[in-house]
């Protein structure tokens, strides 16, 4: 099939092929090697959320051991920070360690980082050496946050891709739940905090042991030349009648990888104005799902709930669970509608939420600072469960979706690599600056703020983003080109096209 002058053929991650093997999407599903390399690569999904959300908890109870920390806002934003200031060299020597060493040694660093900061962190004896520790579990988790979606891509058939890699976000979002249970569950252990956060070391522990017994990314394998090994792990994912196929495939596509990759720098992806604009999405969603608020939601929603009016910190943390639990299953949603009702029309209709949910805090914080009223309390409880319902279905994954199949293959990796870290950075800057902020203006003003990112961020969406949904990466690169030329191509032909192909 031609469209757009491209032409499409009937590859192993295109529509045609896999129109050609129906039946063995739920074989896949069954299959016990491929779930148990897409469970051990998740951990670092689940190490990724339980930083983000542990943080919240243990910082109440850090406040408490170090007077200094009471008392100063920029030292309780730089405990937090820290973890993401690390994640942002993580991320980015992630990219480089993933090339140069595999997905597998990648992973196996990064446990060891994670595990030395949390033992760092639960044995500090003052805020800058757990300010230390905070570092280093963000450098681990910046590699992992690189490495566990590329390592389930490359390791699962392209049928059930998707969905398995879909799942690392929904590690995340299990992994901020789970933080806000073990914190519950030291409430009442003496150094609490020192237990919410070197708990954390087990999980990375526990994946540095089992991912000894996996194999290395068969993609990997094939660009370093290692193609027995590659074979041999291929054979435990596909049987005969395909396995053929998916060698000849990634044999082919290896060799046009390494040619790709010696050939694009960095600067190459300004000088394109195709890849300017794929790049203005990717990058401007990611950057839209920080400013928009959602790590201010998670690193701080205990300290929100009590300027509502809720000082307790068991009573702050057991509805700051209720909302950890509303993002979790708001992220199972997601998994369901982006496939179904599209990435744009997600993202949207998310943002409209989220733009009134702003409203509801605003007004609910602005009310109960002048009349102390508990009811405004609640409502502000109310605002922020209604915030994390509409975010997280759908600029929870539509930002992280959509920055993987907007950029052609040989772009892929240096524009996903600069695309996260643009996202790291939003995050620094929102975390750093919330606690702040709030006390500078007021928290009322500070979610009203953040609205009006939230109405910038719908235009941004309704303007520049395109509809991905059911359209190949070929046909996502027509997009661009079409665009870049001044055209505004129709995706609905396209998607019919992409579907009798």
């Amino acid at each position: 099939m031609t469209g757009g002058g491209i032409t499409m053929q009937s590859t192993p991650g295109s529509s045609g092929y896999l129109d050609l093997y129906p039946e063995r999407k739920m074989s896949f599903f069954k299959n016990p090697y491929i779930l148990g390399l897409a469970a051990v690569a998740g951990i670092g999904g689940l190490l990724f959320g339980y930083d983000t959300g542990v943080i919240s908890g243990a910082l109440l109870y850090i406040k408490d051991d170090f007077e200094e920390v009471r008392n100063s806002n920029l030292l309780q934003e730089t405990i937090v920070s820290m973890a993401i200031a690390g994640a942002i060299v993580g991320a980015a020597l992630g990219g480089w360690i993933n090339d140069a060493y595999g997905r597998k040694k990648a992973t196996l660093f990064a446990d060891v980082i994670f595990t030395a900061g949390a033992i760092i962190m639960a044995s500090a004896p003052d805020p800058y050496v757990l300010i230390l520790g905070r570092l280093l579990v963000g450098l681990g988790v910046g590699i992992a946050s690189v490495t566990a979606p590329v390592y389930i891509a490359e390791a699962s058939p392209s049928e059930i891709r998707g969905s398995l890699v879909s799942t690392n976000v929904l590690m995340i979002t299990g992994g901020q739940f789970l933080s806000y249970l073990v914190n519950l569950a030291f409430t009442g252990v003496p150094g609490t905090w020192r237990w919410m956060l070197g708990v954390s070391g087990v999980p990375a522990v526990v994946q540095f042991v089992l991912m000894l017994f996996l194999p290395e990314s068969p993609r990997w394998l094939f660009v370093k030349n290692r193609k027995n090994e590659a074979v041999d792990v291929l054979s435990k994912i596909f049987d005969v009648a395909r396995l053929e196929d998916e060698v000849d495939f990634l044999t082919a596509q290896s060799e046009q990888e390494r040619q790709r990759r010696s050939n694009i720098k960095f600067w190459d992806v300004f000088r394109s104005k195709e890849i300017r604009l794929a790049f203005l999405v990717g990058a401007g969603l990611l950057a839209f799902q920080q400013f928009t608020g959602i790590n201010t939601v998670m690193y701080y929603s205990p300290t929100i709930v009590q300027m509502a009016g809720f000082h307790a910190n068991e009573l702050a943390l057991l509805l700051s669970l209720i909302v950890a639990g509303m993002n979790a299953a708001g992220t199972i949603l997601g998994i369901y509608l982006i496939d179904h009702a599209g990435r744009k029309k997600l993202a949207l209709s998310s943002l409209g939420g989220v733009i009134v949910s702003l409203v509801i805090l605003a007004f609910a914080f602005y009310k109960q600072s002048s009349t102390s009223n508990e009811l405004y309390g609640w409502l502000a409880v109310v605002g922020l469960a209604l915030y994390i319902g509409f975010f997280s279905p759908g600029m929870g994954p539509v930002p992280w979706t959509l920055s993987s199949e907007i950029y052609p293959e040989e772009y892929r990796g240096i524009c996903g690599g600069m695309s996260a870290t643009v996202c790291w950075v939003s995050n620094l800057i929102v975390s750093e600056t919330f606690l702040s902020i709030a006390e500078g203006i007021g928290i009322g003003s500070t979610f009203l703020i953040i609205g009006v990112i939230a109405v910038v961020a719908f235009v941004f969406v309704l303007v520049y983003v395109p509809e991905t949904k059911g359209l190949t990466f070929d046909e996502v690169e027509v997009i661009w080109r079409e665009r870049a030329w001044g055209k505004n191509p129709n995706t609905q032909n396209l998607l019919e096209q992409g579907s009798s192909s």
